[in-house]
């Protein structure tokens, strides 16, 4: 059996139904999974995704601000939420798949625009956010299968960024953010199904500004969005692609899909 899975940051879904809706219609996952949803459970558009085969839903909404979901062509066995760093924000849905599989999808802080945590709260708030997600995996060492996907807001690697060098002191790609990011990895040796199936060499991007006037002529990406399987899936892994025509689409989001098929 596979499973073709999607994660997308779609910075409004109401705004944005129809592409949603375009990519469920094209591309035709077995789940997806969107951040920065924007919207409370009640006014997400629940019913226009039933409609195109995605009945099972989890959705953990705020109003105006982050808020992820998780949509499915099939059932959970359970459907849960976490709350990080008593702030109230609405960043982390999780199910539990067929299998037995566990898919976490997250919306990390984006940290604001400096990169010190003295000086910028939400820079502060990011790390802590990173930190606790890396007790927290820590903590679940029985080898189980799971799925983390979502907006992580760092770009890891020197070639998920369009210039290594002038981006270093910029936020998402700091050594500071990147150490954090590879302890929550390191938590249950997660595997980056975007990296494991690309070159070191290779310019791989999930993000482009909204503030370049061409974004495709310019290309300066980042890789934000990722994809990361347990041990247990790592060998599961039947295909992998960033959809990056998706950012031209009208009324596009600054970030496109990123999916994975598995054999489960």
């Amino acid at each position: 059996m596979t499973l073709k899975l999607a994660t997308w940051n779609i910075n409004s879904v109401r705004l944005r139904l129809e592409n949603v809706q375009r990519l469920l219609e094209t591309e035709a996952p077995d789940v997806l999974c969107l951040q920065e949803i924007k919207t409370l459970a009640e006014t997400f558009p629940a019913t226009a995704l039933a409609e195109l085969g995605y009945a099972h839903q989890a959705v953990h909404g705020q109003r105006g601000y982050h808020g992820v979901a998780i949509v499915s062509k099939r059932p959970f066995a359970k459907t849960w939420t976490g709350e990080h760093c008593e702030r109230g924000h609405a960043r982390h849905v999780a199910v539990s798949l067929e299998n037995g599989i566990e898919l976490h999808n997250f919306y990390v802080p984006s940290g604001g625009d400096i990169p010190d945590p003295k000086l910028n709260d939400k820079f502060a708030h990011k790390l802590a956010f990173l930190s606790e997600l890396e007790r927290h995996f820590s903590r679940q060492k029985d080898g189980g299968p799971r799925i983390l996907v979502g907006d992580l807001n760092v770009a890891p690697h020197e070639n998920d960024v369009w210039s290594h060098r002038q981006l270093i002191d910029v936020v998402s790609h700091t050594p500071v953010e990147v150490d954090h990011l590879l302890a929550l990895k390191a938590s249950l040796d997660w595997h980056d199904v975007s990296r494991d199936r690309a070159s070191p060499d290779d310019k791989l991007y999930s993000w482009w500004s909204y503030r370049a006037r061409d974004w495709a002529a310019s290309d300066r990406g980042r890789r934000l969005d990722h994809i990361w399987l347990t041990p247990a899936l790592k060998s599961a892994v039947l295909d992998h692609r960033i959809l990056r025509d998706v950012r031209s689409w009208d009324k596009a989001s600054d970030h496109v899909p990123v999916m994975a098929t598995l054999d489960i």
